[in-house]
């Protein structure tokens, strides 16, 4: 839903964003364990400024073309959407919340002092956790599994795409967007409306 992997430019404020964005990249790719890895490079983070969170958000946060028609088409349709993110709360929330979900969910940076402490709050949100809220919405809802869609883009995103009735690769690394029914290689998230059977005229900008 945005432009760019906030840890890594949270790490660039730090002077380490070549170090961090090698283990962000291959944990998309799926060569390392999500949650170790994140554990990681939070640690790596410790010390850093409480204040540069909300510097980040201001100058390096951008929400991906798109976003916004595909959220609010859907959800003026009865449509129910949720961002769950392996990034952290102090983004999600607000990006979520301009784009027009219902909720977000993600990891907690732990902050004492005014400064990160190089840690998150556990259960970490990975891949579990992005399979489990999709089902528990279809559930809570009492909706056909089918009608459900899921878009991702980084290994931890495979269950939960493998669960949804329209599992959807969205710009995706290799890994994602072999395993996945549909993928979108080009364009942006609009693309997902026509997908979903939305005409032009019927979207909500």
């Amino acid at each position: 839903m945005i432009t760019v992997e906030c840890i890594d430019e949270l790490a660039d404020y730090a002077g380490i964003k070549a170090e961090v964005s090698a283990v962000t990249e291959a944990a998309m790719r799926g060569e390392l364990d999500f949650e170790g890895a994140l554990d990681a490079r939070v640690a790596l983070l410790k010390g850093l400024s409480e204040d540069v969170i909300a510097q980040c958000l201001a100058e390096r946060v951008t929400i991906m073309p798109g976003a916004k028609a595909l959220v609010r088409t859907m959800r003026a349709h009865r449509g129910h959407a949720v961002l769950v993110s392996g990034g952290f709360t102090r983004f999600a929330e607000p990006v979520a919340a301009e784009i027009g979900f219902d909720r977000a969910i993600a990891n907690v940076l732990l902050i004492e002092d005014g400064r990160l402490t190089g840690t998150v709050a556990k259960p970490i949100v990975g891949s579990a956790t992005k399979e489990e809220t999709l089902r528990a919405a279809i559930v809570a809802r009492g909706m056909d599994p089918a009608l459900s869609l899921a878009v991702g883009d980084g290994a931890n995103d495979l269950a939960m795409i493998g669960a949804a009735g329209l599992g959807v690769a969205y710009h995706a690394k290799p890994i994602v967007a072999a395993a996945a029914a549909a993928r979108v290689d080009h364009g942006d998230l609009s693309a997902l409306l026509y997908a979903q059977g939305y005409a032009r005229r019927d979207w909500v900008a």
